[in-house]
């Protein structure tokens, strides 16, 4: 009996040290920052991670005075403007030898799209940094790894006594997420911005599943489009023409055969997805409402549907509102249109948005040799699928190449459990540190 009293205490024992091993739920070192040093880049990433600027509530001022903290221990000088009370945007300078040639302007976005707590293996704004180095946070991809590498890139550049020929500036602006307009769009058109004399500017890219760095050298601009049917109310066993869902559901069909060839050159390898028009059905508003839903023996004598489009900069305009208007949605169907343009779609002069790739850009040249200087590798240059703050500083003619070094990184931008290894954020600092030195000691042409 005493032995079996005492195999029993043992093993108690034993099983209260196999759960003590396991956390009941996560562990606070989970959520330490970087151990081996308290003030480090990796550390200095999670504490940005964790101030929430999600939309609808984001915390700019925290954010702001982070930032700017970091700016100024540097060594470097800040300004905050606000062109919209309630929404700051940190101007950071680098000072250059030479003031008089076009400086260079580096720029990320402080917001970022909601989370859901519930969809994610951690809390989306803890920044917790797994064994395997994934670093799990909303804006871990995008943008708030680039945010960091700049100053982090800077500061290195600083601790070995570089100093720029041209001046760098880098911006920190709000609401690019929800389309820019009272950040990046009124800043442009400030006397602020035209004292900057932008040469060159870089903004955010993505990830890359490969071994490659990807780059974009243009974004699809996005419109909103509305197509509202008309037409005689009737009873639900009449068949009739040109009754309002009839002529929404003729509407709805051809746009589908546009979309399909569209997409059918994307599937057959002849383009990628951001070189075609994108159409997309996101609402359809029809029927006569009843307390119980709808009536379901009447036909309405309206209906209205909604579509989001996406135009690359190879795409003519014009021809795009003459489709819709002669074949999506022509009057003599009793069918009217609108088009929400969120944003320019041409510069200046009148050409596409977008930045050259090639010999013609000497800043181009500059900043692939100054990947392959760092070791790294560009895949071919791409039309970002989607839209960034870029296009309001490509529509003053400004050159500007999205880029953001994530490569051997799955793309998951807007996803749930959004993460970014340690060894691929580090790596980018380095990358950055060989791309603000090479632009800004690019004195060639003065003009430039």
């Amino acid at each position: 009996m005493a032995n079996f009293r005492l195999h029993c205490r043992l093993f108690s024992l034993a099983v209260f040290l196999f759960l003590f091993s396991f956390p009941l739920s996560f562990s606070h070192s989970q959520y330490d920052d970087d151990e081996s040093d308290q003030n480090s880049p990796i550390s200095r990433f999670q504490h940005y991670l964790r101030i929430k600027t999600a939309h609808p509530d984001p915390d700019y001022a925290s954010a702001v005075s982070f930032l700017e903290s970091q700016a100024l221990e540097i060594g470097l000088h800040t300004k905050i403007l606000e062109f919209v009370p309630g929404k700051p945007l940190l101007l950071v300078t680098w000072n250059g030898l030479n003031p008089s040639l076009p400086s260079i302007l580096l720029n990320s976005h402080m917001d970022s799209v909601p989370a859901e707590p519930s969809k994610w293996l951690y809390p989306p704004f803890s920044a917790v940094r797994t064994s395997d180095g994934k670093i799990f946070a909303r804006g871990s991809q995008d943008d708030k790894c680039i945010a960091i590498q700049y100053l982090e890139a800077i500061r290195s550049l600083r601790s070995r006594n570089f100093i720029p020929d041209r001046t760098i500036h880098i911006s920190y602006v709000p609401d690019e997420e929800i389309g820019g307009f009272d950040g990046a769009a009124k800043f442009v058109l400030s006397k602020e911005f035209k004292e900057l004399n932008v040469g060159f500017m870089m903004d955010e890219g993505q990830a890359s599943p490969g071994d490659e760095f990807r780059v974009f050298y243009a974004d699809r601009s996005p419109w909103g489009l509305k197509i509202r049917a008309e037409g005689t109310p009737g009873h639900g066993s009449r068949m009739y023409d040109n009754s309002a869902m009839e002529n929404l559901m003729k509407s709805v069909e051809i746009i589908s055969k546009f979309r399909e060839s569209q997409f059918d050159m994307v599937k057959a390898g002849e383009a990628a997805n951001s070189e075609v028009i994108s159409v997309n059905p996101v609402f359809v508003n029809a029927g006569i409402p009843s307390p119980t839903g709808f009536v379901m023996n009447m036909q309405p004598s309206e209906a209205e549907a909604g579509f989001d489009l996406r135009i690359p900069p190879t795409a003519d305009p014009d021809a795009i509102r003459r489709r819709i208007r002669e074949e999506w949605a022509p009057a003599r169907r009793n069918l009217t249109s609108q088009i929400i343009e969120k944003g320019p779609i041409r510069d200046y002069l009148g050409r596409p948005l977008l930045t050259m790739t090639n010999d013609s850009n000497p800043w181009w040249s500059v900043f692939k040799t100054a990947i392959s200087d760092a070791g790294g590798k560009l895949s071919r240059p791409e039309i970002l699928a989607s839209t960034t703050d870029a296009r309001f500083m490509r529509q003053l003619g400004i050159p500007v190449l999205g880029f953001s070094p994530m490569s051997n990184t799955p793309i998951l931008l807007h996803e749930h459990n959004e993460f970014l290894k340690d060894t691929v954020f580090l790596r980018g600092i380095k990358i950055y540190e060989s791309i603000i030195s090479a632009l800004s000691s690019f004195v060639a042409d003065a003009s430039q």
